[in-house]
């Protein structure tokens, strides 16, 4: 096997952030980096993909730069733009140019959330070129061997405008985030919060009963970020009924009968 440049040796594993890997997700990064390709990560909110993007930059050894993408983000956010200091007008690079400079991983989370002059600006790094062009600059800023270009987008959610053009995902590899099974999710609680093991158990199950009540027309079902939220909760001493309310009943909803409705599931549950 072909082995990683410098730039990619893999730093001390004790040193790195938590994350616990549920297929070859990492050995494919690794590839796609060692190849200079994008990355696009689809799944639901929650499910990782931040994480991973985290613990690959340090496994790595390089910086993260991470955009996180909404409707107003506009190519001159990520690019960059001139600014008055004083008497002078100097240049601002925009995270997009600065992570090229950097020779960092530039994470853009929920790229579909942003305008389209966004996606035709990322368009030269995503091929052959690996470059973009500062036209307010008249300047060429060429990609190092050591960037890599991450996305991420829920195509769960998305509609009409927001939803990736096939000719977009086709730039990239892409690679399918979901929640992780039981008896990892458990694993995830406990590493993340010391949470007891039987209290991890009973999180999980409430949260796997809370994903398949497809009734309920949640726009995002219970993330395990969420059931990490209401461990961290219990291990410091909240009592678990409330802990579920507030970390995961409420952040999902803000009608009253589904809140309601999800409130009794944890007290049958929990």
């Amino acid at each position: 096997m072909k082995k990683l440049d410098n730039a990619s040796e893999p730093k001390d594993t004790a040193n790195l952030p938590y994350y616990k890997s549920t297929g070859n997700e990492i050995d494919v990064f690794e590839h796609a980096h060692r190849n200079k390709l994008p990355v696009l990560l689809k799944g639901p909110t929650g499910s990782g993909k931040s994480r991973f993007v985290e613990f690959m930059a340090a496994r790595l050894g390089l910086p993260l730069v991470s955009v996180s993408c909404h409707e107003e983000t506009s190519a001159v956010d990520l690019l960059g733009r001139f600014l008055i200091k004083g008497s002078e007008t100097i240049w601002q690079d925009g995270p997009l140019t600065r992570s090229i400079r950097m020779g960092a991983i530039l994470y853009v989370d929920e790229i579909a959330e942003a305008r389209p002059d966004v996606l035709v600006a990322i368009h030269p790094l995503t091929d052959y070129r690996r470059e973009i062009y500062l036209d307010r600059k008249n300047e060429s800023v060429s990609a190092p061997s050591s960037f890599m270009l991450v996305a991420s987008y829920n195509p769960g959610y998305q509609r009409g405008w927001k939803e990736l053009k096939p000719s977009t995902r086709q730039r990239f590899i892409s690679m399918q985030f979901d929640y992780p099974n039981s008896k990892v999710e458990e694993e995830i609680l406990f590493a993340e919060t010391g949470v007891l093991l039987s209290i991890a158990s009973q999180l999980v199950k409430l949260g796997q009963k809370i994903r398949n009540l497809t009734e309920l027309g949640l726009i995002e079902s219970c993330s395990t970020r969420l059931l990490v939220d209401a461990a961290k909760l219990i291990t410091s001493g909240l009592p678990p009924r409330l802990a579920c309310e507030v970390a995961i009943v409420q952040p999902l909803s803000d009608d009253r009968d589904t809140v309601q409705a999800l409130k009794d599931i944890v007290s049958l549950m929990i």
